[in-house]
């Protein structure tokens, strides 16, 4: 889960330009950055805005990439809007993103946070070698982390999300809401408690509904089901001091893709909002050396 964004930040990118159907592909409050002939799709957190991505994307524009966030369907706009759409909903939003840089870039990567990283997984399962390569931060396959009660997760979670309890409820994050870093953390806090405006589009909605939750739990059934599938190079950051979700969840991804080329980065300080908190920088060099890495791989194996 992740709900956290920049205070006041501006989208990197307004979604307007040469191309017609970029606003189309991306949604109003989707970023795109036109750069190279290599794309990157960048997936935001469930619950989370385009802008909590957006080191990352500066990151990988510096590298020379072509960078497209899409707005996941439901978000940025209201809670009835994010409890009327689904996982399927939320994936048509990445892979409209997914071919649209795929017009336009000779290859593409994907990378995701949080239930990006998962939808990110997903894409990779069923477009194969179409997508050049893979980074995901924090992926989230358990909700164990240390700031998740046991008996939340053992008890509390299955009784909401198998009655009608799920379609009244929601979960409302407390404190540190994934960010170690006080600053940020501290400008957050005033925006969920009110002390600043609001605004979903800069940081994201301030509760996850349990009926959201229950269809992040479809979407992890599914990834689980094709991880074996993915053959795509494949790069695993995770915090070790991960408040939502164990490094657990990273040696989970690990033992299960099919991918031959498989690297896990583990960040300390740091919790799981990982592109945005202290060694964010960190991250979007190890994201972007890593995609840069699979290129280079490409190009040698065909003058080979």
């Amino acid at each position: 889960m992740t709900m956290a964004a920049q205070h006041n930040a501006a989208p990197l990118v307004a979604v307007a330009g040469n191309d017609e159907d970029v606003s189309t592909s991306l949604g109003p409050y989707g970023t795109y950055q036109r750069r190279g002939s290599h794309g990157v799709v960048l997936i935001h957190g469930i619950t989370g805005a385009p802008v909590e991505m957006r080191y990352l994307a500066r990151s990988l524009g510096r590298r020379g990439f072509t960078v497209a966030c899409p707005q996941l369907a439901g978000h940025c706009e209201t809670l009835r809007s994010l409890k009327a759409t689904g996982w399927r909903d939320w994936y048509r939003s990445v892979e409209r993103a997914f071919e649209f840089l795929a017009r336009r870039c000779d290859q593409v990567f994907v990378s995701g946070l949080s239930m990006g990283a998962l939808l990110a997984l997903q894409l990779a399962a069923e477009k194969k070698a179409r997508v050049a390569g893979v980074a995901t931060l924090s992926a989230t396959f358990f909700y164990d982390g240390w700031n998740v009660p046991r008996i939340r997760q053992r008890l509390v979670l299955p009784l909401v999300l198998h009655s009608p309890l799920k379609y009244l409820l929601s979960y409302h994050e407390p404190s540190p809401y994934g960010i170690k870093d006080e600053r940020i953390r501290s400008l957050i806090e005033a925006m969920y408690s009110g002390r600043e405006a609001l605004r979903v589009d800069q940081a994201g909605y301030s509760e996850f509904p349990a009926l959201t939750i229950a269809e992040t739990f479809r979407l992890i059934r599914t990834v689980k089901r094709g991880l074996g599938g993915i053959v795509s190079p494949t790069l695993i950051a995770h915090a070790t001091e991960d408040d939502m979700a164990s490094v657990r969840n990273a040696r989970y991804l690990a033992a299960r893709l099919g991918s031959r080329e498989v690297e896990t980065y583990l960040v300390d300080d740091s919790y799981h909002v990982l592109t945005l908190d202290k060694r964010r920088d960190d991250v979007a060099d190890r994201v972007g050396h890593f995609f840069s890495e699979c290129l280079a791989r490409n190009a040698a194996a065909r003058r080979a």
